[in-house]
């Protein structure tokens, strides 16, 4: 008899041991987390579901607890079968002549949802049972729990606790109420048919059952098990989060393969940014589009990314990142130009550079109103965005060294094509907006600081130097001395607005003492959007933005001790006024300049003679055609002389201070 026991045991166990087990590591979804551990997106697996990677740790003690007792409590001490259950199921059918409760281990539900199989009759409960003890004999207890967790149905695409959690009641699994924990330890056994969006009724007796049999068991009291009951249940599942949708794209796509992504963005910051781009956009059009980003400018992580106001809106583009899309900076660039030439000792904030009708080789820029403001100080001039003074130091600076200081500051600007001329201190180049922030928080951290980066782990990098930090801070000086939107308090933050030609892109960018914030607004297919400016679109939405990172604002740094702070009386001379480097070789700013008829003009012969047209000089003037003296003593700028008569000739104007200028013409 021994022998015979002996010989069944040994079969009965080369049965179990060779019993072929179904993949136990499935796919799980890709996580995409915030810094801090919290979820921002997760990426589905097969066909749409969504299936978390999940350990017993991480849930809900009482769910644990509520989950053994009401399926398996007897878990931790038998082999994959529960004898107990299966007879007491058995015994249970065959008094009321129809199954009143299952025998089914939870081993034997893992096994069935590994299997992916139904129950069926008994040659489907043999198959589980065979399968739940060879599973008992290959992993820990710990690790089957784990494998239910992860692949229990809970209804629609949600697999496995976290899924459920996040699926109706929006959060992790972690901390759970009795009313929430009961719901999730029901619907699994019948996860369409007790959905609670769909079977209200039927999920409600389900959860209820669950609460009675654990206050009568003792874990739940009277009290907490009447609460529950009359918590109400959710009427719809919920959203899976959906934060930093573009940036998370991004990561994944550069790190295929990996199941979780921790980012440095900070998960209720990216939260109220992104709720920031939708309302800015609401009142401006179904296609206005927008994108922002905050950076920590002293370690260089991204704290929020928001690549449009909304990734699933078509009529916005929404799936664009606009953070990465290359486009005018407008006058965002002005202040980099500006501290490439206090570096250079062109200028310096109380410098005087005049601001009147320039031509730089048949390039005559205008500045925005058409206005000249004549002699005025660099601070001014920048803080007015002026073109023609920043034209004359993009010119006096070289704009190849503008292109290699954007470069080495850590932005890739695209030309449009040829060298960079002069147009590129007004924007005549392409870059992306995170490229721009990268530019201003090299700023903010006085000419040089970090490489934005979003993934944690990375090595933080330095970025190139800018500017000095003295250049940096003179910058920023000026900066905080802008004008600022209804409500804001000047001095607090140093930016600059910029809007491109034709009206296509609304820019607000600008840092206090510790963060960088850069908006773009305007259209993702770059059509222009009629009147917008940076100052009006976008400046409120950066200050708002700074007031959703954080209560209070850092104060911007003091000047570094080698800061020349005077008037600019007290100036050095060469200081005082902004003048070419060639300026020896050249005109006065103010000298006299015959701008009617132009040099190589070709005129009718006029018995009335000719009217000259003047611009800058000191009166009285002095007229000689030909090298003979035709009109003396004039203090108009506008005025007839006799004509020379046919042929070639030369006109020569002298003004009160013998500054002269001269032109040749032919009449015929």
């Amino acid at each position: 008899m021994f022998v015979i026991v002996f010989t069944a045991c040994r079969i009965f166990d080369t049965w179990i041991d060779n019993t072929n087990l179904p993949l136990t590591l499935a796919e799980t979804s890709t996580e995409v987390l915030d810094r801090n551990g919290k979820l921002l997106r997760a990426y589905p697996v097969g066909t749409g579901l969504r299936r978390l990677a999940v350990q017993p740790a991480e849930v809900d003690p009482r769910f644990l607890e509520m989950l053994l007792r009401y399926e398996d409590k007897r878990f931790h001490s038998h082999a994959g079968v529960d004898p107990i259950a299966l007879l007491r199921a058995a015994g249970q059918a065959l008094w009321n002549t129809r199954a009143v409760s299952g025998g089914s281990t939870l081993t034997m539900q893992v096994a069935r949802l590994l299997e992916d199989g139904t129950t069926g009759r008994w040659a489907g409960k043999l198959r589980q049972m065979r399968m739940a003890l060879a599973l008992e004999r290959r992993l820990s207890k710990d690790q089957i729990l784990t494998l239910y967790l992860t692949h229990a149905p809970y209804g629609g695409a949600a697999e496995g606790i976290r899924a459920a959690a996040y699926s109706w009641f929006g959060k992790e699994p972690g901390r759970l109420t009795p009313a929430e924990a009961a719901l999730l330890v029901a619907l699994p056994q019948s996860p369409e048919r007790r959905r609670p969006d769909r079977f209200p009724e039927a999920a409600s007796k389900a959860r209820d059952r669950v609460l009675a049999r654990m206050q009568r068991q003792g874990i739940l009291t009277e009290e907490q098990a009447r609460t529950a009951r009359q918590t109400p249940l959710p009427h719809r599942m919920a959203a899976f989060p959906r934060l930093a949708p573009h940036l998370a794209d991004r990561v994944k796509a550069a790190q295929p393969g990996q199941r979780q992504i921790r980012l440095t963005i900070d998960r209720q910051i990216q939260a109220q940014m992104q709720h920031l781009a939708a309302e800015a956009v609401r009142a401006g059009g179904e296609r206005l589009s927008a994108a922002l980003i905050a950076a920590d400018h002293q370690t260089g992580e991204v704290l929020a990314l928001v690549g449009s106001p909304g990734y699933a809106d078509a009529q916005r583009r929404g799936f664009v990142d606009m953070t990465q899309a290359i486009r005018s900076p407008g006058s965002t660039l002005k202040p980099l130009v500006y501290g490439l030439a206090f570096d250079q000792g062109l200028a310096h904030p109380e410098t005087l550079i005049h601001d009147g009708p320039a031509d730089f080789a048949g390039y005559a820029p205008q500045n925005f109103d058409g206005a000249f403001r004549g002699d005025i100080r660099v601070r001014e001039a920048l803080q007015q965005s002026l073109n023609i003074p920043v034209v004359k130091l993009t010119q006096e600076l070289g704009p190849a060294r503008l292109m290699a200081s954007l470069r080495a500051g850590g932005a890739a600007p695209e030309l449009p094509g040829g060298a960079p001329g002069l147009a590129l201190s007004l924007g005549g180049v392409g870059i992306s907006l995170q490229d721009m922030v990268q530019l201003y928080a090299g700023l903010a951290a006085g000419g040089q600081g970090p490489r934005l980066r979003m993934v944690q782990g990375a090595a933080p990098q330095p970025a190139g130097r800018l500017i000095s930090p003295e250049a940096a801070w003179q910058v920023g000086d000026i900066l905080r001395g802008l004008p600022v939107p209804a409500g804001a308090r000047r001095g607090t933050i140093a930016y600059k607005t910029g809007t491109s030609y034709g009206h296509r892109d609304a820019w607000a960018i600008g840092w206090d003492g510790r963060h960088t914030v850069g908006v773009w607004m305007g259209r993702a297919d770059g059509t222009p959007v009629p009147g917008i400016f940076g100052g009006d679109l976008a400046a409120p939405v950066l200050f708002e933005a700074f007031g959703r990172l954080k209560p209070v604002l850092e104060p911007l740094p003091p000047p570094p001790p080698a800061t020349l702070i005077v008037s600019s009386a007290e100036l050095p001379q060469p200081l005082q006024r902004f003048r070419p480097r060639d300026a020896v070789f050249s005109a006065p700013a103010d000298a006299p300049e015959l701008i009617f008829p132009p040099d190589g003009a070709r005129l009718a012969l006029d018995s009335g003679g000719l009217t000259l047209k003047l611009r800058g000089g000191t009166a009285p003037f002095l007229v000689l055609a030909n090298g003979r003296p035709v009109l003396a003593g004039q203090r108009q700028r506008e005025f007839p002389v006799p004509s020379p008569g046919p042929g070639f000739s030369s006109l020569v104007i002298i003004d009160g201070a013998g500054r002269s200028d001269r032109v040749d013409l032919r009449i015929d």
